[in-house]
């Protein structure tokens, strides 16, 4: 990181807050004030590169760059003869607006709630099909922007080839050389100007010659004007079948080039004095004896919201993108990088994380080689560069005004992608903005509140038509048309109404960790509102007098029945109730803060949460995942849906709730260690919330595995070369959930209690220092530690809070106060205030 002065000196710019006064000392002691001394900085090396580094051209597209805006996005392969890169646009999607209703689901859901009352679980499963709906839409991608090199590079010296990602200016550069002349390319995506920017520079003048073109997989017709290239193009209005044969050649099935989404792409190519640009066939540019060029590039489609049919929108993608190119012609490349840089640096700069011990390697070895070695060397500084890798990833797909991250972020080369590209609402969704609080880039997840907006809208009619509700319900997956019906198919995954209730227990934790009054009232409660609503039409009462789910199963994951017979549907399985739980006590909270506790809906929340069964244990001391304490024929599931109500949820806690606190840790350790990225990363934060650094650490260590894209059947979980995570395939998610793991280990948070270092594994990070970690209450927190123990940490608060501080089981009571710095020590009094 570039920072070398003092850490409290720099830390209101890096991170962009008001600070703070805070009264700590137990007993209204006054504060020990110190006129000098250490900061949390003094004597730490500043200097390592946050940068992905490579050894060659990618060979697959996992080895690829990533780059985004949070709306455009491009995986660069950094081929040195010719270069690719694959252009996304968050909008490209399948399909048009639906009906997400059905109107014959009443009659099937009273049909398997009547057999799961009989205990006929096989059979309800079996019925609960007709309660499925049809499969989502499809994430696609605009196309490829394809530059042709001359002969002569195909004779570059292999041992002068750079390609690297720099984390801290989220610029990608390629360089080599051929004979005595050096080739050198820059890349980045500009938020502020919505642009994507290439730099391809020789160092002997009149060297670099190329063309440039176009090309997509979906239909598309291309055409030059001056220096600049127009792509356009449209999106299929219906997706293609989802069991279509992979020998069938997909680009060559016919579809109706008006009714689906129209989108435009557009390159303007500048060229220093003595080159030239010149059009080949009205579709290519070709450049010719120039010493530089600079290419912008954006794309654009007529979409206008979920609801607006593509044929009736008044969006026209390709005036979009030529004034968009226009817009930016006042802008030299510095300026156009300097604008970025600011941008970017703003939300990236506010986190700086440092741990100690291994060796070094960013210099010596490629990331590939450096992930390879991680179980040999337990290389720290990789832990740190994936960390950081994982807010830089969202900042790049998800920014305010954009569509969600999906299931791939923002990148895709397929127009069949894995899972559709789409957002899954079990665990994927939600994971990939775990992060976006405790690591300080908040902004990031205002798409994700949009889109639940959306959600609302459709899923106040299908809780109505489908299941006679009122409220807003989602399920399982859903699309850029806010799709709120099940999936198609069997039940063990399409049947699970509680999507947009665990969406919505996003809206209550943006509240507490930002204390952002305004947005509760005008979009976190309305949401919660109609979730609760929901959730109490949908609890009836059971034979056990319990309020419970019926029909209801653990996400993904089938049970053995009392008969022998495999099933997936009963009632009321821990993880609905978990999430039922959060929902009604994040809406309770919610009125206390906006004045809203005599609401008819508060007092029928109140009188519900009484009624609500307890999360029970197995025979073997595990939390039991469903509701009955049924044969697990798969203990090793992907999946950790029981365990909810620690983490993400805090309806389990260490101190509140030992015994349960105990049952997740069997139940852990029951599961193992194996699974997908995602699975990993959720395992880590479970263990972190336990405090147990041990396991902790050993499912972080876990995702550190080289994960071979030719042969990805052989692997669970790991990492491709670009550091993208695996399931695999490819999924985003889990990088998000790693930095929110890592987060967990170093910072724990209620509204009223802060936890330092809970989960620290201290043999391995004996001494480090974390700067700019966000937690519940609106608090910053700074931490220095050596030798595995606390040495000093800084606080801050953009309004007065009230909090407790613990460490090892030592604690304080505190009140921080907007307006200065304070800075304690290892016996977590304060030594230092500094007025701000």
């Amino acid at each position: 990181m570039a920072e070398k002065s003092s850490f409290f000196v720099h830390f209101t710019s890096l991170l962009l807050i008001l600070c703070i006064t805070i009264t700590c000392c137990e007993g209204g002691r006054n504060p020990v004030r110190r006129s000098s001394g250490r900061t949390l900085m003094d004597g730490h090396d500043l200097s390592r590169p946050l940068k992905l580094t490579f050894a060659g051209p990618s060979r697959n597209w996992t080895d690829a760059i990533p780059i985004g805006n949070g709306r455009l996005g491009a995986t660069i392969w950094g081929g040195v003869s010719s270069e690719t890169l694959n252009i996304n646009e968050d909008t490209i999607w399948t399909g048009v607006p639906a009906d997400y209703t059905n109107p014959n689901a009443p009659e099937a859901l009273a049909q398997v709630r009547k057999l799961v009352d009989e205990r006929k679980y096989p059979e309800a499963t079996s019925e609960a099909v007709k309660l499925s709906g049809h499969p989502s839409d499809v994430y696609q991608l605009v196309g490829d922007l394809n530059l042709q090199f001359d002969s002569s590079h195909r004779k570059y010296t292999q041992a002068s080839y750079r390609r690297e990602l720099d984390l801290e200016t989220a610029l990608a550069k390629v360089s080599y050389s051929v004979g005595a002349v050096e080739f050198s390319r820059e890349f980045f995506a500009s938020h502020p100007d919505q642009v994507i920017v290439l730099k391809i520079s020789s160092s002997k003048p009149g060297s670099l010659s190329f063309k440039a073109s176009f090309d997509s997989d979906l239909h598309h017709h291309s055409e030059t004007k001056g220096n600049q290239i127009l792509m356009q193009g449209s999106c299929r209005p219906k997706r293609l079948p989802v069991n279509l044969s992979k020998s069938i050649n997909a680009t060559n099935i016919p579809y109706d080039d008006h009714k689906g989404l129209q989108f435009a792409a557009a390159l303007e190519v500048r060229v220093s004095s003595g080159g030239s640009v010149s059009s080949l066939g009205g579709k290519k540019l070709s450049v010719e004896k120039a010493d530089w060029a600079v290419l912008v590039l954006t794309a654009a489609s007529n979409f206008d919201g979920p609801f607006t049919m593509p044929v009736d929108s008044k969006r026209d993608p390709s005036k979009e993108c030529v004034d968009r190119i226009s817009s930016v012609q006042r802008y030299s490349y510095s300026d156009l990088y300097g604008r970025h840089l600011g941008d970017y640096q703003k939300l990236f700069n506010r986190v700086s994380l440092q741990l100690s011990g291994g060796g070094n390697k960013t210099e010596a070895a490629s990331t590939a080689e450096r992930v390879r070695s991680f179980r040999k060397d337990e290389d720290p500084s990789l832990v740190e560069l994936l960390f950081q890798y994982g807010r830089y990833l969202l900042i790049s797909s998800s920014r305010p005004g954009t569509q969600v991250a999906n299931l791939q972020g923002i990148w895709n080369r397929d127009i069949q992608p894995p899972w559709d590209g789409a957002p899954h609402l079990n665990i994927n969704l939600q994971m990939n903005y775990w992060h976006s609080l405790p690591a300080n880039i908040m902004e990031c997840q205002e798409p994700l509140f949009d889109y639940m907006s959306a959600l609302a809208i459709n899923g106040r009619k299908t809780a109505q038509v489908n299941y006679g509700a009122s409220g807003w319900v989602a399920h399982q997956v859903s699309d850029i048309w806010a799709k709120t019906s099940p999936d198609r198919g069997e039940a063990v995954w399409a049947l699970w109404p509680m999507g947009g209730a665990w969406l919505c227990t996003h809206a209550w934790e943006h509240y507490t960790y930002t204390m952002d009054k305004e947005f509760l009232k005008k979009k976190g409660y309305p949401l919660l509102e109609g979730c609760t609503s929901f959730l109490l039409d949908w609890l009836i009462k059971g034979k056990d007098g319990y309020l419970q789910t019926n029909p209801s199963t653990s996400p993904e994951h089938m049970f053995t029945s009392p008969d022998g017979k495999p099933a997936s549907v009963s009632y009321s399985s821990t993880m609905d109730i978990a999430i039922v739980k959060e929902v009604f006590s994040a809406i309770v909270s919610a009125s206390e803060v906006l004045g809203k506790t005599n609401d008819t809906l508060i007092g029928k929340v109140i009188a519900a949460q009484g009624n609500l069964p307890p999360t029970r244990l197995s025979k073997d001391g595990s939390i039991m995942e469903w509701a009955e304490d049924f044969e697990d024929p798969e203990v090793h599931h992907r999946h950790v849906s029981h365990l909810f109500g620690l983490f993400p949820g805090h309806s389990i806690t260490l101190e509140k709730s030992p015994e349960l606190a105990k049952a997740v840790e069997v139940s852990l350790k029951k599961r193992g260690e194996e699974g997908p990225g995602w699975s990993t990363t959720w395992k880590a934060a479970l263990w972190a919330r336990l405090h147990n650094s041990e396991h902790a650490y050993r499912l972080v260590t876990h995702i550190f595995d080289l994960v071979d894209p030719l042969n990805e059947r052989n692997y669970e979980g790991g990492l491709y070369t670009n550091l993208f995570t695996a399931h695999p395939p490819f999924q985003i998610d889990a990088n998000f959930g790693f930095s929110a793991a890592v987060a967990e280990m170093l910072v724990q948070s209620t509204t009223k209690d802060l936890y330092l270092l809970p989960a620290l594994p201290a043999d391995k990070w004996p001494n480090g220092y974390v700067k700019g970690l966000r937690a519940r209450g609106g608090v910053t927190v700074n931490i220095r530690w050596t030798e595995g123990n606390l040495v000093e940490f800084g606080l801050s608060s953009e309004q007065s809070v009230s909090t407790r501080i613990v460490y090892r089981g030592n604690s304080v009571a505190s009140t921080l106060s907007p307006g200065k710095l304070f800075t304690f020590d290892k016996d977590l009094r304060c030594i230092r205030t500094e007025k701000l």
